[in-house]
């Protein structure tokens, strides 16, 4: 049975996943957006050092004002509303609540967030990559020993690499490479969070109707948040890191497996089993057709002739030699598809990108 139908049969039996979410700035918004539009689950309580802004980005993504007005999440539970408070540690010893989505991108607290889920016995989404980068195992090994599953949060391209990167593994093939795409040039470390928006693509207007955050978006810009999730990525999967850091070669999206093979075989990684980020612009920053920016990508290789002709006949797109072939997502949505972990965590008791 799929994720859907499981869900629809939670809400027929009146039986919803109970979700407590910590923090609801950009991130936390586009989750709160679908929460709505998905069976089976009921936003318990929402905890945010400014209940006042995480009401302006409820209504902001069209939430009923008079689904808020819970006093507690007592009443929150039997109203099928939600509670919004500054103190987390009560929605996360709450015990109605199943699921911790920990959405604050503060990853010192982050880890106090979690640590405490799991003493409470709830499991977590952790869209705070920072701290799984820094902690990530630590977390799954607690997570196990309290009996609760940890997650990294589907949407977010860790979460989506791994994916690809159990797919290539569960397939039968040996993982190459994997990694996400990236807008990137040298230069870009020198921006600050007064000329990112130039040079990321958007408007100072557009950033301001999204309540977008320019440090953080500066962070991706300069390489910072790449390299982050690329830790997170290596952590989880246990493939390796390039010695001298993130390349960022230019290709697009025929390119990858071209790009995406070691350089003994004409690529440009030191070695096979690597996560690396593909820019999408090339040096002299012309923009690339067709580039992977936004989305995610996994370089496999046929080892033996019979795979590489399979490849062949089935018109995969591969690197000249035929061997090298790359799956590749060109998109990703952030919040608006953390449902996923959320479902699977609950209805499978299996985490997304771990």
């Amino acid at each position: 049975m799929n994720l859907y139908a499981k869900l629809l049969k939670r809400q027929a039996d009146n039986r919803p996943i109970r979700i407590g979410l910590i923090g609801a700035g950009k991130f936390g918004s586009m989750y709160l957006a679908q929460i709505p539009r998905t069976p089976g689950v009921h936003l318990v309580g929402i905890a945010d050092l400014s209940p006042s802004a995480a009401r302006t980005n409820l209504a902001r993504v069209g939430w009923d004002v008079e689904k808020t007005q819970a006093k507690n999440f007592d009443q929150a539970i039997q109203e099928g509303s939600t509670c919004i408070t500054e103190d987390w540690q009560s929605l996360v010893r709450h015990p109605a609540i199943d699921i911790v989505v920990e959405c604050t991108g503060s990853p010192l607290h982050a880890v106090d967030h979690i640590l405490e889920a799991f003493a409470n016995g709830k499991h977590v989404v952790n869209v705070t990559v920072e701290a799984d980068a820094f902690c990530g195992p630590l977390l799954a090994s607690r997570a196990a020993a309290a009996g609760v599953i940890y997650s990294l949060a589907f949407g977010d391209q860790p979460a989506l690499i791994c994916d690809l990167v159990d797919w290539a593994r569960t397939c039968g093939f040996p993982v190459v490479a994997a990694g996400r795409g990236h807008k990137w040039l040298p230069h870009f470390c020198e921006s600050t969070p007064e000329t990112v928006w130039g040079h990321y693509g958007l408007t100072p207007e557009q950033a301001q109707r999204g309540g977008l955050n320019p440090k953080m978006f500066n962070s991706f810009l300069d390489g910072s948040k790449p390299s982050i999730e690329s830790t997170a990525v290596a952590n989880a999967t246990g493939l390796g890191v390039p010695s001298n850091g993130l390349l960022y070669p230019p290709a697009s999206v025929e390119d990858i497996p071209f790009v995406t093979r070691p350089i003994s075989e004409g690529g440009m990684l030191e070695r096979k089993g690597m996560v690396e980020v593909i820019s999408s612009l090339e040096a002299d920053g012309r923009k690339i057709p067709y580039d992977i920016r936004m989305g995610v990508w996994v370089t496999v290789e046929a080892e033996t002739d019979y795979i590489k002709n399979c490849f062949e006949e089935y018109n995969a797109h591969t690197d000249p030699s035929g061997r090298y072939f790359t799956l590749y997502k060109r998109w990703h949505l952030i919040g608006l598809e953390v449902g996923v972990s959320v479902a699977s965590v609950a209805l499978r008791n299996e985490p997304t990108g771990v």
